[in-house]
């Protein structure tokens, strides 16, 4: 069965050109102009994987992002224009996957989607083999469901920072510089957006951590990269 993508953007030329060539390369495409189109869409049909732009009428990309976000972890993948530098942390911290600035090549385009719809299935298979539960501190990382738990309470995360999460708990002790972990957990080489993965180790900090200012398992190794501690690895 062919993928499905929605693509959203109030920029009719290049929301069209995209279906046209999505659709060329073997994609179910469904098309929204603005951002109540595009939840609508989101709900009705259900797709594999989001292209959203984050200018857009009636609601904003961003807002459009929070809400799907809430509802599913299908893959999201913003557009964003080059001067756009605050939509797209903001955006991420949201819980959008991945990024691109306009303009953009489709190769490029099409390659940053196919490594999130590949990861995406990976995800959905090893999640019946990941039965462990891990403990940082008053922070319980419940492997199988993916979620966070503080006590009874389940904490909000976002879907890219829980799959950083668990490759650093599954590599504890061992140091990565922020490219290895771009290719690692996003799936690709990012082009040196090394940014992407502070804006989510921040986000992590935050949920795991006592003191998220002086870390004790989501540790920096200055000039290096960052590095998860846990009891039972030290």
């Amino acid at each position: 069965m062919a993928r499905s993508i929605l693509v959203v953007d109030d920029e009719r030329t290049l929301r069209e050109t995209l279906a046209e060539s999505l659709e060329q390369e073997g994609f179910t495409v469904v098309q929204a102009a603005d951002g109540r189109e595009a939840v609508e869409a989101f709900r009705r049909h259900h797709p594999d994987l989001i292209l959203l732009d984050l200018m857009l009428p009636e609601i904003s990309g961003t807002e459009v992002c929070r809400i799907i976000r809430a509802e599913s972890g299908v893959p999201i993948l913003m557009l964003t224009a080059k001067s756009a530098e605050i939509d797209k942390v903001v955006g991420l911290e949201l819980g959008a996957d991945d990024y691109v600035t306009k303009p953009f090549s489709f190769r490029e385009l099409l390659a940053r989607i196919r490594a999130l719809l590949r990861r995406s299935e990976t995800q959905a298979q090893g999640q019946a083999a990941d039965t462990e539960t891990v403990d940082l501190g008053q922070v319980r990382v419940d492997l199988a469901g993916r979620r966070l738990l503080r006590g009874s309470e389940a904490l909000p995360v976002k879907p890219k920072a829980f799959d950083l999460l668990l490759f650093l708990i599954k590599n504890a002790g061992h140091v990565f510089t922020r490219d290895q972990l771009l290719e690692h957990v996003w799936g690709y080489d990012y082009a040196g957006e090394t940014r992407t993965v502070d804006v989510h180790v921040h986000w992590l900090r935050a949920q795991i951590e006592a003191d998220p200012a002086n870390p004790v398992y989501l540790e920096t190794v200055r000039g290096v990269g960052y590095v998860l501690r846990r009891p039972e690895a030290d």
